[in-house]
């Protein structure tokens, strides 16, 4: 990492993934960098209250300053005003867990969630929130790559590898079969899968257009896959549907979608 901006921004990035805290040495190693200037940044942080320290020795650990100031902006955005209504209402209908995911420079970002399962067997990812779709193995992922030319997608999901540390059997293994299922998206209106950004796991995602046609990012329906098989989500399906075009005609309400 070049600057000690790209430093501090990953050291919270990586605080951001570790809620019980952190020593010094962790992080050093982590990121690779020496424990003298990790040490230095960490206690910068503290004094500008982004970062807590347990003790005078203690671990280190993000405080609310900065997940605050993500909230105070998906407020005055209008992004959460906008969309919690209309993922309320999905996740009641299909009575699993829905989630809004945004195109945030190059990637898509999950920024919105509503939870439809109340009981038995529910998907309920919470470290996943605020995170990173993994384009190739996610549905919401393939529902953004649909609207892309194959040459694009490939590009795009490259960058990332067809599958991560974490994905399922399900998850695509090459070229070919990632185009395979990005045609068939592109054919339903949305994308379906199985056992493929995580194992257990099943979703159907569409993408967000806005009125003018511009892609705006993707809704998502996801649960169990012991109870969502293919059949299931596609029945689910009309629903996803009828909640993205609610979706589509609300963001101009926003002043982020309507900039995008």
């Amino acid at each position: 990492m070049s600057s000690s901006l790209e430093r501090g921004l990953a050291l919270l990035d990586l605080l951001s993934k570790h809620p019980e805290g952190v020593a010094v040495g962790q992080v050093a190693t982590a990121l690779d960098l020496p424990p003298s200037g990790v040490h230095r940044m960490l206690n910068q942080l503290v004094d500008s209250g982004y970062v807590h320290q347990e003790g005078a020795k203690g671990a280190y650990r993000l405080g609310m300053k900065l997940p605050a100031l993500g909230l105070s902006f998906l407020a005055q955005s209008g992004v959460t005003d906008v969309a919690q209504p209309i993922l309320d209402r999905l996740a009641a209908a299909s009575r699993q867990l829905v989630r809004l995911s945004v195109i945030d420079g190059g990637d898509l970002v999950w920024v919105a969630v509503a939870q439809g399962a109340t009981t038995g067997l529910r998907y309920d990812p919470g470290r996943e929130q605020g995170g990173t779709a993994h384009l190739a193995s996610s549905a919401s992922g393939l529902a953004w790559l649909s609207t892309m030319s194959d040459e694009e997608a490939l590009m795009k999901a490259a960058r990332q590898g067809f599958a991560q540390e974490s994905s399922g059997e399900g998850a695509p293994k090459s070229a070919a079969e990632l185009l395979g299922r990005l045609a068939e998206a592109r054919g339903q209106g949305y994308a379906l899968t199985i056992d493929s950004f995580i194992p257990g796991m099943a979703a159907i995602a569409a993408p967000i257009r806005r009125r003018d046609g511009k892609v705006l990012g993707a809704m998502s329906v996801a649960g169990p896959s012991i109870l969502l098989d293919a059949a299931r989500m596609e029945g689910l399906a009309p629903d996803l549907l009828e909640a993205v075009e609610e979706m589509s005609h609300a963001a101009a309400a926003s002043v982020y979608f309507s900039q995008r």
